[in-house]
């Protein structure tokens, strides 16, 4: 069986403090973008045994670091009779980027074993062994917009339409960490918050420049200008909003779905213009 992980990007992003078990709390608008790969998933004769084979962009020499694998692992922990697999990812999305193409292919895992074997996990059941992944992972087992708060798992849908626009996504290729991009936070500069993102993102979207704030943004902006060379080139070809998705270093630009626009950009950089 073959499914197709797509990335996110979020609207907003907001750090609100760290929790005693050394995650944050944090509140974030996720919004599915249908750029995507593929992950390919078929029963294995090999006993206990699962292989897994990557292609397209290099997704690490160890596979058992691989996201997929280790959401294979988890639910073997559960189902001990799960037979053994063969897994392929293509992979088209960029790491360490912001747009959650890892956490996809985790969930889109969990959810294609679910399937296929019939384990018969309810969609919270789902949502509770992609935590287990990691913080972005349950999104994508919803994979519809929502308003996602506590470490990203505590999700609430929201109506929100972009279809007269077009996404330009555009990765520089710099790799950010997330614990490198936490570190960067200044505590004693994130603002305490008097409108809520539901509101803002019932506004106009020409309004979202100034109220849609990314709380990472400033700080890998200082650390890697850039991202902020990006955001501005995209404004000036006439996007609607930009700005960077999740911890970077991914910027993304809204624009006209009706217009075209030109945008050259350094060779090496990942740019894709997907329209919803």
């Amino acid at each position: 069986m073959v499914v197709f992980p797509n990335c996110k990007i979020n609207l907003g992003l907001r750090i609100l403090n760290k929790r005693e078990d050394g995650y944050h709390n944090l509140e974030t608008i996720f919004y599915p973008v249908p750029l995507k790969e593929a992950l390919e998933i078929i029963p294995s004769d090999g006993k206990g045994v699962i292989q897994f084979s990557s292609s397209g962009l290099t997704v690490g020499d160890d596979p058992e670091t691989n996201i997929c694998v280790k959401a294979y692992h988890l639910l073997k922990r559960d189902f001990p009779d799960l037979a053994s697999v063969k897994i392929h990812l293509h992979k088209s999305i960029p790491i360490g980027a912001g747009l959650g193409g890892g956490s996809a292919d985790g969930a889109f895992t969990l959810q294609l074993l679910n399937k296929q074997f019939k384990l018969n996990l309810s969609k919270k059941q789902l949502i509770d062994y992609a935590l287990q992944l990691g913080s972005d992972c349950p999104f994508f087992i919803l994979n519809n917009p929502c308003i996602a708060t506590g470490r990203g798992e505590i999700m609430e849908p929201v109506e929100i339409d972009l279809s007269a626009y077009q996404f330009m996504i555009v990765n520089p290729g710099i790799h950010v960490n997330t614990g490198e991009a936490f570190s960067y936070l200044d505590r004693q500069k994130i603002d305490n918050y008097s409108v809520s993102l539901k509101e803002i993102i019932h506004q106009p979207v020409s309004t979202w420049q100034q109220l849609l704030i990314n709380d990472f943004e400033e700080p890998l902006i200082a650390k890697y200008p850039l991202i902020k060379e990006i955001k501005e080139t995209l404004y000036k070809r006439g996007a609607s909003f930009a700005a960077m998705s999740g911890s970077g270093s991914t910027v993304y630009g809204l624009f006209d779905k009706n217009s075209q626009p030109v945008v050259n950009f350094n060779r090496n950089f990942f740019v894709q213009l997907v329209s919803l």
